[in-house]
């Protein structure tokens, strides 16, 4: 089992990145109904298409310093 486990890994690893993705999350979600899982899975969900819509140039990055500077402004 051990020797499958490995073989499926390798194989999985020659992935493109989003059908890696695709399949972590699939993966995740075959573990239990466990909302912790769900929320983690989510959470990936959105990391992935945040990236994506960086890469595409949809969107501009922003410095968390900066960010928490606008936020510490704002309750100011």
């Amino acid at each position: 089992m051990a020797e499958a486990v490995k073989n499926l890994e390798m194989e999985a690893l020659k992935l493109a990145e989003k059908d890696r993705a695709n399949l972590a999350r699939v993966l995740l979600l075959s573990l239990g109904d466990s909302d912790d899982r769900a929320n983690e899975v989510e959470w990936a969900e959105e990391a992935e298409r945040r990236c994506e819509e960086i890469k595409a140039g949809r969107v501009e990055a922003v410095a968390s310093e900066q960010v928490f500077e606008e936020a510490r402004a704002r309750l100011k």
